[in-house]
């Protein structure tokens, strides 16, 4: 009998499994919100930048390099520093286009 009650205590006590489930997916949900999603708007804006690149642009690298990009290859770029001075750097390390022109817009 003494089995019995404590058998019956003890499954009326525990809370459903989607209780115990439910902090593990606001945790992940704020994750998502607060960290995963702005850095994925990030990467897509940096990449759609290195994708835009062409002779002319005024860029900064990460290293903090400044300089006008002479020519563009499918990984690399030339960028001349001061005249008559051209260093090659990997196209993903352009941290940021100094003279980017916003497009025009399609009604003008």
């Amino acid at each position: 009998m003494i089995t019995l009650l404590a058998a019956a205590g003890t499954a009326a006590a525990e809370p459903p499994v989607w209780l115990q489930i439910l902090p593990w997916v606001a945790i992940f949900a704020v994750f998502w919100f607060l960290m995963i999603r702005p850095q994925m708007r990030q990467q897509k804006a940096h990449r759609e930048k290195v994708d835009g690149l062409k002779r002319g642009d005024e860029v900064v690298t990460a290293g903090g390099l400044v300089g006008k990009i002479t020519k563009v290859e499918e990984q690399f770029v030339e960028l001349e520093l001061t005249k008559g001075m051209k260093v090659r750097a990997v196209k993903h390390t352009i941290g940021e286009v100094l003279n980017a022109k916003p497009a025009k817009p399609a009604n003008d």
